[in-house]
């Protein structure tokens, strides 16, 4: 990953884009477009004998070191789907074994829906619920040491996907964003309405 920084508005800490050319930041409204490489993913498949050999970690992202403490972190994710598992992504990361994906992903069904996959040495996949739209907002927290995944198709009322934790992800975390074309040609994925607070997320479960 690149050590240059740039500033999202919105985010009270900088990020450092990877590939650089596969970001760009509008300065005024803070919309951010992630180019997605063709083939490129992050996953590290539960299947494989060699997590080395299993592992594709080459997806554009766009990571910072947030503050200490418990935060909210959340972005409207716009994709511009064209093959399955094309995705945005908020991804939280700590190192290449250990990351978490909450995906705004197109299903081989062909059929945009909300997925996450945690590595804890390898990755689990695990479907949430489908969207019917091209748009969605996606939300990482950080409670104490553990972290949650929402979605919401308004931006108002939100849906619990997960409740989890990684090892060392709780002081060493970097969290952002990801684009991803895992079978595809590439794909473009705008986020807009990005946001951060320092809030404790009180409930994980009341749709707040």
């Amino acid at each position: 990953m690149t050590t240059t920084s740039r500033n999202v508005p919105g985010l009270p800490f900088a990020v450092s884009p990877s590939p650089e050319a596969a970001w760009t930041i509008a300065e005024g409204d803070g919309v951010v477009t992630g180019s997605a490489a063709p083939r490129s993913d992050i996953f590290i498949d539960p299947a494989g004998g060699d997590p080395v050999a299993g592992s594709t970690l080459d997806a554009a992202t766009l990571l910072g070191l947030p503050p200490d403490g418990d935060f909210q972190f959340s972005a409207r994710v716009t994709v511009d789907f064209a093959a399955t598992y094309d995705a945005g992504v908020l991804l939280l990361w700590v190192d290449e074994r250990h990351w978490g994906k909450l995906c705004f992903e197109l299903s081989p069904d062909g059929e945009p829906m909300i997925v996450s996959v945690v590595a804890r040495g390898v990755a689990d996949d695990a479907n949430a619920f489908v969207v019917d739209a091209r748009t969605v907002w996606l939300r990482v927290s950080r409670i104490d040491h553990a972290f949650a995944y929402h979605a919401s198709v308004d931006g108002r009322t939100w849906r619990m996907v997960r409740y989890f934790s990684v090892d060392g992800a709780a002081t060493a975390a970097r969290i952002g964003l990801e684009a991803q074309s895992p079978t595809g040609d590439g794909c473009r994925v705008v986020f807009d309405d990005i946001r951060f607070t320092r809030d404790r997320l009180a409930d994980l479960r009341n749709g707040s």
